[in-house]
């Protein structure tokens, strides 16, 4: 068996341990022995931003909001699906250090990525630039915890409430979709999205597209009315 390598420690904004391990070819982050993502499966991640990114497509300058930047998965395919150079991408990451191993030990992941000079990235919680944007994005990804629960924070259960949802829906544009990763599906908290206002619709995708696809885990697209182009207003 191939021993795991430990490359680098670092401590949340919460307390928490985090530790990034290799591991025969693949790296995972675990904090207290539990692991909170690896690179083997990511399929998920990546459908999350194309998902949401797919309805700005034709937009000029589309900003989008992506919450936590874990191993780059959401962020690169993002930078895919929206190739204009008007496109931006806020990331909200508060842990420096994940942010310096995606630039260092894991650059290999995502080829170029780093030089994208349409990303920016933000040390603040998400919920931050939720609550402080109006009518700005025209999609937010939230990829926290393990879905509509607190796994590793607290905090972040406020993203997921009534009110959070509603300031959400009130930082997205006219058209703008709101997408949630879950590892599993959740009817209250659907019904949740659709209290808020929205016009909801459920994906089950993948966990990986490696191997046999026996995991499956759930994105909600919630969109907020009817789309304006982006580009008529902006001229």
């Amino acid at each position: 068996m191939k021993p795991q390598i430990i490359l680098a420690e670092t401590t949340s904004p919460e307390g928490e341990p985090l530790t990034l391990v290799s591991h025969d070819g693949h790296f995972h982050l675990q904090s207290r022995g539990e692991k909170l993502m690896t690179t083997f499966s990511h399929g998920s991640e990546e459908e999350l931003a194309t998902l949401a990114c797919a309805p700005s497509r034709p937009a000029r300058q589309p900003t989008v909001l992506i919450g936590g930047l874990g191993f780059g998965f959401t962020l690169a395919s993002a930078t895919q699906a929206l190739p204009q150079k008007g496109a931006r991408f806020v990331v909200a990451e508060q842990t420096p250090a994940i942010v310096e191993w995606n630039q260092t030990h894991l650059r290999d992941l995502h080829p170029n990525l780093w030089e994208d000079d349409r990303i920016l990235i933000e040390p603040v919680p998400v919920q931050n630039l939720i609550k402080d944007n109006e009518e700005t994005f025209a999609a937010i990804m939230l990829d926290v915890d393990n879905g509509p629960w607190a796994f590793q924070d607290e905090a972040n259960e406020a993203l997921y409430s009534l009110d959070g949802l509603h300031l959400a829906k009130r930082a997205l544009k006219s058209g703008g979709v709101l997408a949630v990763w879950s590892v599993r599906h959740d009817k209250a908290f659907e019904k949740k999205l659709i209290k808020a206002g929205f016009e909801v619709t459920c994906e089950k995708v993948p966990a990986t597209k490696k191997g046999k696809q026996n995991r499956f885990h759930t994105i909600w697209l919630a969109k907020k009315g009817e789309y304006i182009s982006q580009n008529r207003r902006e001229h």
